[in-house]
């Protein structure tokens, strides 16, 4: 088979698969925007005759929407800016010092992150319990969401940290600059890049996290959307429409964030390997 056969091939698989991957993405749209008899219809139709685009609005007001959003943004902007504060100097000894003890430390932090939030959900529930961070329940979401998250961000980050040339900074310290100096005037500026896409991808993911906040928050004025959304389900739940509304409302940003930021998420993601 020749490598045009062979690519064309690959194009036509990859094509498929993105097909069947997305499809139930397309087909939580088109459901939003269907009636209750067309849900049901048989077949099912690709396109409704008669799309319900008032739909949105009203979930966003019925459901007040806006405040689950809002507080969604808060913990994901707070689990990700803990994360970069104590991930990147993390990272950064991890990537430079390397030794037996280091290799363990990274083995044990790759570890933490196999663990599920559900087997962690009681310990930590218990934990900030005990030491009345209850009392704040979404800073102490944006702390369990940091503590499960923080193992993936340092991993990469580490990764970005060492494609920069150790050289760079050995030059610095020769110039007159202190290992911090060369650490924040050097490595960081060509870091940027990685640390900013694995933010991005801790910022997804904790936009969308469930677990902690549904055990944790009690208070519906601080519930995120995800728990929001959770509040649709019930033994006699028939709303299909408006949870698939309300789904998309809450998906598109994210989805927008990932399509615009694409190319830089794959360079941040393999920049490491340049090594």
């Amino acid at each position: 088979m020749s490598n045009t056969m062979h690519n064309r091939l690959m194009l036509i698989i990859a094509l498929i698969l993105a097909a069947v991957y997305l499809f139930p993405l397309y087909w939580m749209y088109i459901t939003a925007l269907k009636t209750g008899s067309a849900m049901f219809a048989t077949p099912p139709q690709f396109w409704p005759s008669d799309p319900q685009w008032q739909i949105y609005g009203d979930v966003w007001r019925s459901r007040n929407m806006g405040r689950y959003m809002v507080n969604s943004l808060v913990i994901a902007f707070g689990a990700v800016s803990l994360i970069c504060v104590l991930g990147v100097g993390c990272a950064y000894v991890l990537a430079r010092y390397r030794n037996v003890w280091v290799d363990i430390g990274l083995f044990l932090i790759l570890m933490l992150q196999v663990l599920p939030a559900s087997l962690m959900i009681t310990p930590i529930f218990v934990g900030f319990s005990q030491i009345g961070l209850l009392a704040s329940p979404r800073f102490a979401v944006i702390l369990a969401i940091a503590a499960k998250s923080m193992p993936f961000f340092v991993v990469l980050v580490r990764a970005t940290f060492m494609s920069v040339p150790q050289e760079l900074e050995e030059a610095a310290l020769v110039d007159g600059n202190s290992r911090i100096g060369a650490f924040w005037h050097i490595v960081l500026p060509l870091a940027r890049n990685g640390i900013l896409v694995s933010a991005i991808l801790i910022f997804m993911q904790a936009f969308g996290e469930f677990v902690y906040s549904k055990s944790i928050i009690q208070a519906v004025e601080l519930q995120p959307a995800s728990v929001g959304l959770n509040s649709f389900m019930g033994p006699n739940t028939n709303e299909w429409n408006n949870i698939m509304a309300y789904a998309t409302m809450y998906v598109t940003p994210i989805l927008a964030i990932f399509v615009l930021l694409q190319r830089r998420i794959v360079s941040g993601l393999t920049s490491g390997a340049l090594k």
